[in-house]
Parts: structure tokens; sequence; C-alpha cells
């Protein structure tokens, strides 16, 4: 089945949040923030802006109805400045003017006296000053201390990974609307309308009933409008609230990379010990996250990096610690993977730190420490590992070996080119690692026309989950695919909702949609029984439209059967709730069984490196992927594709700047890279794995949503082969974005 959006999409009909069409009366608004990264906030001088052609208000932390306070985890980030700045970017006033152009211009009128204050841009040294989000959380599976003294190789170093603009093609933004008694609608660009709802709460005083959040799609999110949302549609809020107007703010581009955090940025201290036959017996790692400024979701990106810290390998014998450094950047948050690449990464450099040493190929390594079913995680949860399956069968299909030959064969005749290879195997916990989260509901119509309507917690932001929300909705019911329409996320429909994140949102709602499906049938089925003068409901089933009696179709079809049961005061509505059975996790021991099942796969991967200039190229990437049983193929072929693309970039080329007074210097598409048609692999070959295995998701359908993305950091160690291929006496650290400077100045470093 076609994406369902794909037609409205290519047409230009599809509605996103700038496409809603604007009620008489609106204002609009622009934020004045922080000009530096750390201060005391003096003094606000908004006498000019006042004067400004358009301006109806300018808002200040002192405006504001309820609390200055927008934090879900930790109650540490105000939505507006008072008394103190902690980054760049902070917003310090909002300006609410007639028009967009006349909220810029008074933005710029704006004067603050800021007393500078000391910078910290580096995780290291937040640690060294004890500037902790939360206290350190650890991991910790048999004995590590003792497992070293039997160690034959012990190798220790360092890696550095970087973070990640989201860059989704739709900024951040919202449009508030005020409605009777005093409450109000806002259309938000948020993966998380609760969390929005929440947040607006707050700030304006409201209690929750009286706010409705409605998100009908977005143009893409990434983990960036998880959290980072609640920001612009609160200020929004309070906005409408104030002047009793609607007001809306989408940001400029270079506002939003400006004033948004990112992926987090990660520096990590490792430490593994293997025996003579190249078994990990030991592993340490300490993580030292950039939470930035304030908590936002870096706490559980933190534990995510914990839980996933020994990737796709079992390790008996496993220390992991954990810290969360507060930063004057701006707070970081969520990203596709949401900190388990930021760990798996450093668990590839440890192999490969410890391959280059034994002089040996890492998939080698690799190979021998690969999860079998059984297996303990430093969690406690216990592995149904498919990664051995997954590595045999992308061994059979792209033959490892033959790739490995044909580089070096390539390598020798050519001085200034060089290719590089490197296997990425990779082990993918999916649910939310917060109990409490891994829950949904699905509120079902049937009409008497026999059409269906759906409405779920999900929010549609390019991965197709309204596509297969309405296939289980179809499926379940037996009816053409055209005859059911999924609604807009809303939060008088369905409350209380989980964000669409963590790989689990139609898993979640699709089974909350299939249990909701499922009830209204059993009671069609009693109708259809009485209907048919059947004796056992259990003759009775659907297919094609059609009622079937013991397997054989009747005339009774789906519409009349619909408008029989209406006649007859049967409920044809219901909701649904799913929770997800199993998981459970307590961090007082660090022990427990948090996902609901896990993702396995192996990339091979290639690139062609040009040892004069120092560029590269990504000749294939090569993987055998664990859908499961994929319910729409072309779907999660479009996820799988694109989590790669977006892995290399993060690996290769997108590289965030911050100077020493926290700017962000990579602050425009002309200063920061992304993958465009001619960084994507040559070629890319997904093959789904062979597995029998029953799984937790919908329909036995694995989540591909942030999974793939993990076989981009192959490309990284590919490029790094490539180099040590052209020059061996170089060791080039782990230090992740492989930029092209990088990559030349790696080429003719001196050992």
């Amino acid at each position: 089945m076609k994406n369902i959006d794909a037609k409205s999409h290519v047409r230009g009909e599809s509605i996103y949040l700038d496409d809603i069409p604007l009620l008489q009366g609106t204002l609009f608004a622009c934020v004045f923030d922080s000009p530096v990264a750390h201060g005391l906030l003096k003094s606000l001088d908004l006498s000019d802006a006042k004067k400004s052609d358009g301006v109806v208000r300018i808002i200040t932390a002192q405006d504001l109805p309820g609390k200055n306070q927008i934090g879900g985890i930790v109650p540490d980030e105000p939505l507006l400045a008072d008394g103190h700045v902690h980054f760049q970017g902070m917003p310090i006033a909002l300006v609410v003017a007639e028009s967009e152009e006349a909220a810029r211009v008074a933005a710029q009128k704006i004067k603050a006296q800021i007393e500078p204050l000391e910078i910290i841009t580096d995780p290291r040294v937040a640690f060294e000053k004890n500037e902790l989000i939360i206290p350190p959380k650890r991991f910790q599976l048999g004995n590590t201390t003792a497992a070293f003294e039997v160690c034959a190789h012990i190798f220790q170093g360092r890696a550095d990974v970087n973070g990640q603009e989201h860059l989704y093609i739709e900024t951040q933004g919202a449009y508030a609307i005020p409605v009777e008694a005093g409450g109000l609608k806002i259309y938000s660009s948020t993966q998380g309308p609760t969390a929005v709802q929440r947040a607006t709460a707050g700030v304006t005083g409201l209690p929750m009933h009286q706010i409705e959040v409605d998100v009908t799609r977005l143009g893409g999110g990434f983990g960036g409008k998880e959290d980072q949302a609640n920001t612009w549609a609160a200020l929004c809020a309070v906005a409408t609230q104030l002047t009793g107007r609607p007001v809306k703010y989408s940001l400029h581009r270079l506002e939003d990379m400006r004033m948004t955090g990112k992926r987090n940025p990660y520096s990590a201290d490792y430490k593994i010990g293997l025996d003579k036959n190249g078994k990990i017996l030991a592993y340490e790692v300490v993580f030292y996250q950039n939470a930035g400024a304030a908590a936002d979701l870096s706490p559980a990106i933190l534990e995510r990096t914990l839980f996933h810290c020994t990737n796709a390998y079992f390790i008996p014998n496993v220390a992991a610690t954990a810290y969360s450094c507060r930063t004057n950047l701006p707070p970081n948050t969520a990203f596709r993977g949401f900190g388990g690449p930021q760990g798996m990464f450093v668990m590839e450099s440890a192999i490969a730190h410890a391959a280059e040493k034994l002089q040996v190929d890492a998939a080698e390594i690799q190979r021998k420490n690969l999860l079998q079913p059984g297996d303990e995680f430093p969690y406690g949860q216990r592995a149904e590992s498919e990664a051995e399956n997954a590595w045999v069968q992308a061994d059979l299909h792209f033959h490892f070996e033959k790739i490995r030959r044909d580089a070096q064969s390539f390598n020798r005749q050519h001085h200034y080119q060089k290719r590089g290879v490197a296997m990425m195997p990779i082990c993918f916990g999916i649910s939310f690692t917060n109990t409490s989260m891994n829950q949904a509901r699905a509120l079902v119509h049937v009409y008497t026309d026999g059409s269906v309507a759906v409405s779920t917690g999900a929010v549609e932001m390019g991965q197709g989950v309204n596509t297969k929300i309405l296939q289980v909705a179809a499926r379940a019911f037996s009816i053409p695919p055209e005859k059911v329409k999924v609604h807009s996320t809303n939060t008088l429909r369905i409350a209380n909702t989980s964000p669409s994140a963590a790989s689990a949102t139609a898993d979640l709602n699709g089974k909350a949609t299939l249990m909701a499906c499922e009830t209204i049938l059993d009671r069609l089925k009693k109708v259809a029984a009485e209907e048919l003068q059947s004796q056992n409901v259990e003759d009775i089933s659907f297919e094609n439209g059609f009622v079937q009696h013991k397997n054989q179709q009747t005339n009774l079809d789906w519409a009349t059967l619909v408008q029989t049961a209406h006649r007859k005061r049967v409920s044809l509505s219901e909701h649904a709730h799913y929770a997800t059975p199993g998981v459970h996790f307590d961090w007082d021991t660090a022990k427990g069984h948090p996902f609901a099942y896990h993702v396995y796969g192996v990339a091979a991967v290639q690139v062609t490196v040009d040892c004069l200039r120092g560029i590269y190229e990504v000749d294939f990437v090569k993987t055998v992927h664990d859908f499961g049983k994929s319910m729409n193929t072309a779907v999660d072929y479009g996820q799988i594709e694109g989590g790669i693309v977006q892995g290399i970039g993060w690996m290769t080329m997108e590289e965030v700047v911050y100077d020493a007074e926290g700017r962000l210097r990579s602050n425009a598409l002309s200063k920061y890279k992304i993958p465009d048609i001619y960084s994507v692999p040559k070629v890319l070959d997904i093959v789904p794995l062979e597995t029998a295995r029953e799984n937790l998701a919908i329909f036995s359908s694995k989540a591909v949503g942030e999974p793939p993305l993990m076989y981009g950091i192959g490309a990284y160690f590919a490029i790094r082969d490539a180099v040590r291929a052209f020059n061996r006496e170089v060791s080039p650290a782990f230090d992740a974005p492989f930029a092209t400077e990088k990559v030349l100045m790696n080429l003719y470093a001196k050992k």
C-alpha cells in the first residue's frame, strides 16, 4: 500500500502549520533572544521597540500569568529569561505585532544590559566544576576489576562524537487561537501534543482541559520537536491569553538553528579487555554528555546511551557510568536514536582500537562477540538475539571476505585512491525506557454508511505512521482502505499521549487501534449472527467487505450490517487503551526488562577516499535488516534508506561548531553541510532478515524509525580504514564527524 500522503504531498495540498488559514486579527510574534551565552540580566530597555510601528505588546517573564517554567524531566528551564541568561539564543522577550515584519523589526530595537559570567561549552569542564544536570547513572554487569586481571590484552582511549542539527524542512512554530470561556486552541508543529498541552497549562495557569492541541502533520521532526516545540507553543499561548487575539510564530531557519538544541555531543573514556582469542571479557566506559543549559530530555537520552553502550555484543563484565553535564549552549535534545548511537559509536571505537593494536580486522572481533540468545544485557534483560543470524545472512548475501579482498586489490593498484571497509552490526531496543510512557489510546468510529474514522496519539511527520494506522483498521474490518480516514492528532480526542518517538509510535497506537476495531467487530459479529440465524458467533468472520458464515460468503455486506447494528442501538464507537506488556525497569537496581523487543541487523559499508584532496564517496551500504514481518515494505524501505543517509551525514559531514563564547558558528546552510543526492551511497542494498521469531510489534512488523541510522556509523570506520590504507603510521583519533578537513590532515599526519 502506498503512503496515503504521497499524492497530497506531490500536489502541494498537504496541510502544515503555514498552510492553516489565518483568522482575522491574527498577530505575529518574534523573540528577542540573548546575544551572550551566560550572564546576569541587569536591565532591559523596551522603549524603542514599543514605539515601533505595528507593535501591540512586548511580553517578558514578569508578564506570565502562570509559572515561568517549561522543564519536563527537571524544572530548570524558564520560558523567558528572568535575572540570568544561560545560553546564546535564550528567549528574553516576546514582541507581538500586527505583522511578522513589524515584530522582527521591533525585536531588533530591544536593548539588554547583561553582565558576563563564565561560559562553559565543554562537558568535561562542566564535569570538573560539578555542573551536572542530574546525579550520574550507572550500569554494572559482572566484575570488571577481576576480569581485567585475566585479560590478555587491555586497551584504553577516548572517543568524541559531535552533535547534529535536526534541519527538519518545517521549522518550529505554533498558532494559538482564543476560544470560549478563556480556553485556547493551539496548532503546533510538535511530536508531543500532550507535552505542549502540559507546558502551556503551566505558563498560562490554565487547566489542561482548557487547552486543545491539534497536529495534522509535521514537516519532519527527528526528535527535535519532541520537547522543544513546547517553547514556541507556550509563547504563542501566553501572547493570545494576554492580547485576546490569535498569535502565530513560525521561526526563520536561522532563528531555529540559533535557538534550538541539537543531538547531544558526547566525550567518553573507554577501557576494553580481551582474551588471547579475541573475546571481550571486560569493558568500562565513562560518558560525558553535553546537555546544554537545561535538562530538556538529556537525562532520558543519557539513560538510553547506557542501554546501548555494548551495542550488539555480549560482554560478561561491564561498568558504564554516564554524566549529564550542564554547559552554556542551547539545551540539547532528542535526535533519532536518542543517545543510543553515541553509546554505540564509543563501543565501535574501542573495538577498532583493539583491532588496530592487535593487527586484525575489526570484523573478527565483532563476529566473535555477537549476542547469542539468552545472553544478558548490562541492564538485566535477556536477549532474544538475531545478531548472529543477521551476520550469517549478510555474509551469505554480500560475501564479506570478497568485499575485503576486492578493496585490498584496489588499494594495491591505486596510490592516491584508497578504499575502506567496515562492518556495522546493530542491536536497538524498542520501547520508551520510561515504562509509564509505553501506553497509547485510539478512538474508532464506524459511521452508518460503513466509513471509518480513526484518531490516535500518533503524529505523522513523514515516517508513514498514518498509513500504517489506516492499514490496521482496514485489515481488522476487512474493508477497502479508502473507507478509512485517519484524523489529526488532537488532545481532546486522545488525551495523555506519549510523544511520537522511540520508534514505538506505530506499535503503541497501532495496537490500540486494533483493540478498538476488534471490540467493535465483536459487537458486529453478534448482530451478524442474529441476522443470519447462526447459533455460534465464532462462525462469523469478515472478508472483503462481506460477512462470512463458516468461511462462506453471505449476502450480508459491511454497510448493511453497520446500518442494522445502528438500528439495534449497538455502539459503533470504541476508545481503546494499550499498554506494552512485560516491560519494566528499576533504577534503584539498574536492572529490568525495559524493551518489548530488539531490532538487529548488519551492514557492510565501503568508501573510496581521494587521498590528494581528502574527499570521499560512499560506494555502498549493504545490509540485512530485521523488519520482523513488514506490514508496509515501501514505508519501511523509505525509513531505512533515510536513516542510513542521516547517519552517514552525522558521522561524516554534519559538524556543529560553537566557539568559546557559546556562539553557533555553523549557523546557516552555507556553513552546515548535510547529505545531498551526491552524498548518498551509490548502492543501497537492503535485504530483510529471514526470521520466524515472534515479537510484540503490531502485526509483527518491527519498528524501523531509529535502528537504521546506526548503520551510518560504519561509514566513519570505513573512512578510517581507507586513511590507514594510505598512511599506516597514522592512528586517527576517534572524533566524529570525519569531515574532509580531518581526513586530509590524517592522510598526511606523522606518527
